[in-house]
């Protein structure tokens, strides 16, 4: 066999600090925190972020947020294709480019979107390139990323697992069991698409420019939500109204969204749940059950309140993440 037939069969380059500085100057890069540009620069993380992601030749992986390309070249060699949705153009134009050199047998592999993941919804035809996706990887911006996490979950139901690096915090967060200090809306949110849980922690050394912070792996394996009649816009603005007032009872936070305490605290009853408790002490199943019993109290009485779905109500949600996970990391 040649030597050029050797490197074309090879498995994909990973790139090293020396790499992601050289893609760095011949883009005239400058990273931003707006976006969350902190690439990866070690070459053993992201083949450890694809072993923990337990992905392999028969998935197609969607990658939101590849930048220069570090992970998106370690997924080439253990996938059959990778979807990457890149908003900045720069990057999103050039990752084609770093996969024909980095891994030119795998380089067919790779579809890229440039596209913002928030709105995937709204592109159109709503559809991505290729076959649809069956995993999520990906290092995703520490601003953005329950909102990206929980949008990918609800608009692309094909993905049955995955993993996501975010910002440590913000792992603790979406991997909290009720009744922990951190329990809060990401983790009910993304209890209602997956079984989610914390894999590992990557040290900030490993990125460049280094974050003030480190970062968390985070796994999911889809399931279906809680059996309910209420639908899942119901449900989150049941949560978002609860962890609105975190310090107060159920029966309190709950009374703007179903009318009153008195009506409140007859949902939660209805629902089997003590109205003197707190959201941080509620699965998913529990929220579920309130939002069913607020909504069939406003269908026996339209002139309730403005029980879930109303548009006026002060937690009203229009997306999958809600108004109040905009800056998870807060």
């Amino acid at each position: 066999m040649s030597e050029e037939s050797d490197a074309a069969s090879a498995g994909p380059g990973l790139l090293g600090p020396a790499d992601v500085r050289a893609l760095v100057g011949e883009l005239q890069l400058r990273p931003t925190k707006q976006r969350g540009q902190n690439f990866v620069t070690d070459a053993n993380t992201v083949r450890r972020i694809v072993r923990a992601a337990g992905v392999g030749p028969d998935d197609v992986v969607l990658e939101i947020g590849p930048g220069l390309g570090s992970l998106t070249l370690a997924l080439l060699g253990a996938v059959s294709q990778v979807v990457a949705v890149e908003i900045d153009d720069v990057l999103a134009a050039a990752l084609p480019r770093t996969a024909a050199r980095f891994a030119p047998a795998q380089a067919d592999r790779l579809s890229v979107v440039h596209a913002d993941a928030l709105r995937l919804a709204e592109r159109p035809g709503r559809t991505l390139p290729g076959p649809a996706p069956s995993a999520l990887v990906a290092n995703l911006p520490y601003n953005i990323a329950v909102p990206v996490l929980l949008e990918v979950l609800h608009h692309v139901p094909t993905i049955e697992h995955g993993l996501v690096m975010v910002q440590l915090e913000v792992a603790e967060r979406l991997a909290a069991a009720p009744g922990s200090k951190v329990y809060g809306i990401p983790s009910v949110k993304a209890a209602w698409y997956a079984d989610v849980r914390k894999v590992g922690l990557v040290g900030r050394t490993v990125f460049w420019p280094q974050p003030h912070v480190d970062s968390g792996l985070v796994a999911f394996t889809r399931r279906p939500p809680p059996a309910t009649t209420a639908t899942r816009t119901q449900v989150f603005e049941v949560v978002d109204a609860a962890f609105g007032q975190r310090r107060k009872t159920l029966r309190s936070a709950l009374a703007a969204l179903a009318g009153s305490p008195v009506r409140a605290e007859a949902a939660l009853r209805r629902a089997e749940v003590d109205p003197s408790a707190r959201g941080e002490r509620l699965d998913i199943a529990a929220f579920a059950r309130i939002a069913e019993a607020l909504a069939a109290d406003e269908s026996s009485d339209p002139a309730a309140a403005t029980g879930p779905t109303a548009a006026t109500g002060p937690t009203a949600a229009t997306g999958p993440t809600g108004a109040t996970e905009r800056n998870p990391a807060r």
